[in-house]
């Protein structure tokens, strides 16, 4: 079945034609908390990337600003010994760091030793990048995103030319509930425009996800079928087998909802329920995206699922529960985990529920979106028993694995009419032969380009707010907080807010 999709998928992809991707504008790429660990794990093998891809200007470089004591050559020194690490560590596809890009990346690698907080800092940074093109990166903890923006503006940092820009990623949390994450779009929108912030969300930066809008839009045989008459429910995971590691002084103050769920999972909820945009310009895009968190139904409490880690064997290795984590309260009601029930109050999606879960030291890693079609009549098959009908799920895997899976009914070989349930799998990693990538790679090029598509507006993340705020102000109760085993599916209260529809979650593990 599997070499069948393959036939019809190389037969396509052998007619089409795509353009080469144009150079990103010469510019400088300042990056605040440039000694920091996103920034060696990710920012900098994503600019690699890009290199090797040749996707970057002559005119690039990368500036990296930071409290550090630092010379150019030793903030060098560091970041070869970043890109080798991250060239070593793609397992079967481990490769060495290519000497021609190192050679062209190491010149253009500067660094600013500063206090944030510090007009200095600014003037400094001014010196180097003068007035080009500027991309300044917030690497940095959520407490410093207003600041420095206002920092940048008094400046005169931000202030863009006929013929250059200034623009500004913002990197996760916007805010910690519906009120400051309206205050912080309004301190930042006070020194900047809309379309000078990029604020991003690096689930974007995986190629399924983008894949939704195509897979949706782009074959005539989907779309019809993306409606309450043929949908009977759709279901969101987001699990993680880790648990809370080294941060607990985080994790305690925010907890799985405010982590995952206004942000990565919103948006996933968005990108498979919106309609199509008049055209994939940034803002026909958002617009769809914001209308559908607009029209989510306001949860109520029998809708919601707050659980706990409790010990349990992930792995195969005995592992402590949430409140036995060094930093963490031992009577903590943070939640780790979180089902929930949407309804979208629109005209595609009236009556479909939209059933999402997240949460730590579950069954296996894994992100995906269950497409759960409605059953075809069972009038035909009267002589076949109804619960070995295989249900019609289309599976859009995230991570580990990005890909798609169809499951179907098929006969089985036979002189009688025999029904099994059949799979057919598209898997990027056996289609495509794109290296392995960080995430971020499609996030900044299209920054540097002035393409938006993949980045939130200020509506779109206060409707992320919006939709949970009910959670949040019920407040934390020791009665709503629901254990579950590490390495589980999870806590039975999840179980049993779909079984009350007559449904069931997909296994995690």
């Amino acid at each position: 079945m599997e070499n069948i999709i393959a036939s019809a998928v190389s037969q396509v992809g052998d007619t089409g034609h795509e353009a080469a991707p144009r150079r990103s504008p010469p510019g400088s790429f300042v990056i605040f908390g440039g000694g920091g660990d996103l920034t060696r794990r990710l920012l900098l093998p994503a600019i690699y990337n890009l290199a090797c891809a040749g996707l970057l200007d002559d005119g690039f470089s990368v500036v990296a600003v930071d409290r550090a004591e630092l010379t150019d050559e030793q903030l060098q020194r560091n970041v070869r010994a970043a890109l080798e690490d991250f060239a070593a560590r793609r397992g079967a596809e481990a490769v060495t760091l290519r000497e021609d890009i190192w050679a062209w990346m190491q010149p253009r690698i500067r660094y600013v030793r500063g206090d944030f907080e510090s007009m200095q800092t600014y003037q400094d940074i001014a010196a180097v990048v003068g007035d080009q093109n500027c991309i300044f990166y917030l690497a940095v903890a959520a407490r410093f995103f207003g600041p420095i923006v206002d920092r940048l503006g008094e400046a005169g940092l931000v202030r863009e030319g006929r013929h250059t820009f200034r623009r500004v990623i913002v990197e996760k949390p916007f805010g910690n509930d519906l009120p400051s994450a309206v205050a912080l779009n309004e301190r930042l929108l006070h020194t900047l425009t809309e379309q000078q912030i990029y604020r991003i969300d690096h689930y974007l930066g995986k190629e399924t996800v983008q894949n939704i809008l195509a897979l949706r839009f782009s074959n005539g045989f989907f779309e019809p079928l993306w409606n309450r008459q043929n949908i009977d429910h759709v279901q969101i995971t987001a699990a993680e087998t880790v648990g809370v590691e080294q941060r607990a002084k985080f994790y305690e103050g925010t907890g799985a909802l405010r982590d995952m769920v206004p942000n990565h999972v919103m948006q996933l909820l968005a990108m498979t329920a919106m309609e199509a945009p008049i055209s994939f310009d940034a803002d026909a895009v958002r617009n769809e995206k914001t209308k559908v968190l607009d029209a989510i139904h306001p949860l109520l409490p029998q809708d919601v699922v707050r659980g706990q880690y409790a010990p349990g064997v992930v792995g195969g290795k005995e592992v402590p529960g949430y409140r036995q984590e060094p930093g963490v309260d031992p009577h903590s009601l943070t939640e780790t985990y979180m089902a929930m029930k949407f309804q979208i109050d629109n005209w595609r999606w009236a009556g479909v529920p939209f059933y999402v879960r997240t949460g730590k030291r579950l069954a296996a890693r894994k992100t995906e979106i269950a497409i759960h079609f409605k059953s075809a009549p069972y009038a035909l098959f009267r002589d076949t028993p109804v619960e070995k009908l295989a249900p019609n799920i289309m599976v859009i895997h995230i991570q580990p694995t990005e890909g798609v899976t169809m499951q179907f009914s098929a006969k089985i070989p036979g002189p009688s009419v025999r029904l099994g349930g059949v799979r057919m799998k598209f898997d990027y990693a056996e289609w495509f032969s794109e290296g392995p990538s960080t995430g971020y790679e499609t996030l900044i090029y299209d920054c540097m380009i002035g393409d938006a598509t993949l980045f939130q507006r200020a509506d779109n993340i206060e409707a992320g707010w919006r939709a949970v705020q009910p959670v949040l102000d019920w407040g934390q109760d020791a009665r709503s907080l629901d254990f579950y085993a590490a390495g589980s599916e999870g806590p039975e209260a999840a179980d049993a807010l779909l079984a009350r529809d007559h449904r069931h979650w997909l296994k995690i593990g």
